[in-house]
Parts: structure tokens; C-alpha cells; sequence
């Protein structure tokens, strides 16, 4: 099968299913999409024990695909630039320091707590790993997906604040994630050439130069969009900034993911309010929607048909399932910790749940387990299978577990705060709708 063949049919496959969720599941997009694919993968399994020619080329089909090359070097970032370029600025500064200390730190904290239990667990299970591999995928599983999740919050009608916390850690903690992963990597790879001292030298570089080179490409662009009213040239001008920005950043080595949320954020605010004319902005913001939704549905896609081609034992699975506890464990202690210094700025106390439960694991937690090496320096890996059944067991309990309860269980959060607020203050039905009755 061809490129175009396998792209073609990749795009076949996600029209149809979002098709099918939208007339007959009508479930979140994400959630639907990843279900049917699962579906399917289970239907070819079975459909392969009578006919294993059909079997056996679809799995070679899902082989061919380098999900890790194709997200982290294609779709990543027109996926986060769209994102970010819905964003108001102004709010998402007033959440500055929430965001950045939880897109940070959090990542951090969170990378440690799932590394130490799980080598725990592993120790506990008499499954063989190198303790650097478990905060490796300590690394790859923080960071959260703003997807799956963000149209089921909107719904749910959360409050503002905690919208854009999310949806800003989100943007910011993949980039984040990605920058310790390839350091705890190259750490386990190359310990020898690999010094805590050159780690936080990378981390900054990658970190501090992404935000610099995102705001000096969306600036550029910013102001030539000044120069012209023609939402052709305009709307193609931003697809020129994402596409030939992050192969830059790349070359740069900085992180192109911050770079094309940093410069998302740039367009979407900045150029929206002072280069861009009405028709222009709807235009823009018409194409990168249909950009987000068509990318991140061949993306579920992909996540689907993955099973195919992923060899789980039973021990595997077993960690696996244990691992979905941990890493919500994690993400709660990583979001709680830094709450608690931040208080002033908590909007309310729902919060730390909706941010717990709703940050979602996605498609870039399999794409950086899946470009784990198989062999270094001749040597095998063994690790890479066992953090590819963690990482993907984590990830469909995430999507499909989580992503279907979180919009309920936010409905309900709401309602309660609801039922504590001050009867005698006049200011009740205000506070409802800002979330600031649930305020600690």
C-alpha cells in the first residue's frame, strides 16, 4: 500500500466513524471515534482466525505507520497551533502562573510519583526493568491531551477559570513532557555522555527557547498579516508559520510544541484584535477548525488500529491495569501540590478534581512510547514492549473511561457546589456561574 493509499484510507476510516458517532453513538467526538476504531481492530482480529490473509495485511498496513515520526513531526504541531489560536490571551494570562507552574512542575512531579511506583510495582510483579525506564514513562504519560476533553467541559458548562487552566496546561505541558522524555532518554541511552548539569541546560534551552522563537515567529507573521487584506494570503501565511516553524524549531533544536502553542496564542489574540478583519477571523478560525477536527480524528483513528500491531502478555496487562491507578494517582498529587501554593489563584474547589479527572492521556503519550529505541548500541531494549503495554492500556482507560464520565461527573461537581453556596447572599446566582462559590 501506497502513502497515499494508507493516507486516503486513514481519512476514509475517520469521516466514516465520526459519521456513525455523530448519527448513531453521539458520543465526544474523541471517545467515538477511538471506540470504533477499537471496534474494528477487534472485528479484523476475529475476522483474521478465518481469513488471515485480510488479518495480516491490515496489520502490515498499521506497521508501515510511524505514529511516533507522523504526530511528533507532522500533526503535533497544527494540532496545538489551533488550539492555542482559540485562546483568549487575556484570560490565560490572568491564569499565568497556574498554568505555568502546572505545565512545569507538575510535569515533573508527576514524572517522579509514576516512576518510583512503578518500579515498585514492576519489583512487586518479578517483571525485569531498569528503574531510568519507569520515570522514562513517567515522562511520556504526564502530559495531558486538551482534545478529548475540552467541547465535553464547555458543555458541562464549567467554570471560565478552570477552562482555560486546563486547556493552557494542556498546550504547554506537552512540549514540557516531550523535553523530559528525550533527556530521561538520552540519561538511559547514553548515561556516560549524559550529565544532570547538560540535562537542565537542555531542558531550559528546549523550554525558554521554545516561548522565544514561538513569539518571534507569530510577531513576524503578525505583522506582515498587518500589510495585507486578503484572508487567502492571511489564512496561508499561518499555515506557512506552523509548518515551516516547527520544522525550524527542530533544526534549532527547541521545542517546536511550545514554540506553536507561543505563537498560536500570538495570532489568535494579537492579530485577531489588530490584523485581521472580521471575514478574515471567521475564515481562520473556520480552516483551522476543520484542520483540529480532521487531524485529531485520523489521530484516534490510528490509536484504534494501533492493538493491532502491540503484542500484550498476561503479566503485561496486569501492570498495565495497575498502572491506571498510579498515574491518576500522580496526576492529583501533581495538580494538589501546586494548588496548594497557588491558592490565590485556585478559581475554585473543583478544580483540582476536574483537573485530575479530565486530564485526558492521548496520542502523544503512544507516539513517544512507540519512538523508544528497540536496540542501543546493538543491545535490545527489552523495556520498549512493556512501556508500550502500560503506556496504551493507560491511554484507552483515559479516553474512553474518563473522557465518557468526566462531562457527568463536572454537571454534578457544579450542582454540588451549587447546593453549598450562601442561600443568604444575593450574590448567589453570579457566584454560580463564576465557580466561585466552590472557592476554598
Amino acid at each position: 500500500m501506497s502513502h497515499l493509499e494508507l493516507a486516503a484510507s486513514l481519512v476514509v476510516l475517520a469521516a466514516a466513524f465520526r459519521y456513525l458517532n455523530d448519527v448513531a453513538l453521539k458520543l465526544p467526538p474523541a471517545v467515538g471515534v477511538m471506540a470504533l476504531a477499537l471496534a474494528t481492530s477487534l472485528l479484523l482480529g476475529l475476522t483474521g482466525q478465518v481469513v488471515p490473509g485480510v488479518s495480516e495485511r491490515v496489520k502490515a498496513a498499521v506497521g508501515a505507520i510511524d505514529l511516533g515520526q507522523a504526530l511528533l513531526h507532522g500533526m503535533l504541531g497544527f494540532i496545538l497551533f489551533a488550539g492555542a489560536i482559540r485562546i483568549n490571551l487575556r484570560e490565560l494570562a490572568a491564569r499565568k502562573w497556574t498554568v505555568t507552574v502546572l505545565a512545569t512542575v507538575g510535569v515533573l512531579i508527576s514524572t517522579a510519583v509514576i516512576g518510583l511506583l512503578v518500579w515498585g510495582l514492576l519489583t512487586v510483579l518479578g517483571i525485569p526493568v531498569r528503574p531510568v525506564y519507569c520515570f522514562v514513562f513517567g515522562a511520556l504519560i504526564s502530559p495531558t491531551d486538551p482534545v478529548a476533553v475540552l467541547a465535553i467541559l464547555r458543555r458541562a458548562g464549567v467554570p471560565k477559570e478552570t477552562e482555560v487552566t486546563i486547556v493552557g496546561e494542556s498546550l504547554f505541558n506537552d512540549g514540557i513532557g516531550i523535553v523530559v522524555f528525550l533527556g530521561l532518554l538520552g540519561f538511559a541511552t547514553s548515561p556516560e555522555e549524559t550529565g544532570v548539569f547538560e540535562q537542565a541546560g537542555l531542558f531550559a534551552w528546549e523550554a525558554v527557547g521554545g516561548v522565544a522563537f514561538g513569539l518571534a515567529g507569530g510577531w513576524a507573521v503578525y505583522r506582515m498579516l498587518r500589510g495585507v487584506d486578503n484572508y487567502q494570503v492571511e489564512i496561508l501565511l499561518t499555515f506557512a508559520l506552523v509548518a515551516g516553524g516547527f520544522t525550524l524549531a527542530d533544526r534549532l533544536h527547541v521545542s517546536g510544541p511550545i514554540a506553536m502553542a507561543t505563537a498560536g496564542l500570538v495570532i489568535g489574540s494579537r492579530a485577531r484584535a489588530r490584523a485581521l478583519s472580521e471575514v478574515t477571523g471567521r475564515n481562520l478560525d473556520t480552516v483551522w477548525e476543520l484542520i483540529d477536527e480532521t487531524l485529531n480524528a485520523v489521530l484516534f483513528v490510528l490509536l484504534g488500529l494501533e492493538v493491532l500491531v502491540l503484542r500484550f502478555t498476561g503479566w503485561y496487562v496486569v501492570a498495565g491495569l495497575l498502572s491506571i491507578p498510579i498515574a491518576l494517582a500522580a496526576r492529583w498529587i501533581s495538580v494538589s501540590l501546586p494548588m496548594a501554593v497557588l491558592r490565590r489563584e485556585l478559581p475554585a474547589r473543583c478544580t483540582v478534581r476536574l483537573l485530575t479527572w479530565g486530564g485526558l492521556r492521548g496520542g502523544i503519550a503512544v507516539a513517544l512510547a512507540l519512538s523508544l529505541p528497540s536496540e542501543v548500541q546493538g543491545q535490545p531494549v527489552p523495556e520498549k514492549g512493556l512501556l508500550l503495554a502500560l503506556t496504551y492500556t493507560v491511554v484507552v482507560f483515559s479516553i474512553l473511561i474518563q473522557g465518557l464520565t468526566i462531562g457527568p461527573l463536572a454537571r454534578r461537581w457544579a450542582h454540588q457546589a451549587e447546593d453549598n453556596s450562601p442561600t443568604g447572599d444575593p450574590r448567589a446566582p453570579e457566584l454560580r456561574h463564576s465557580g466561585e462559590e466552590c472557592r476554598t
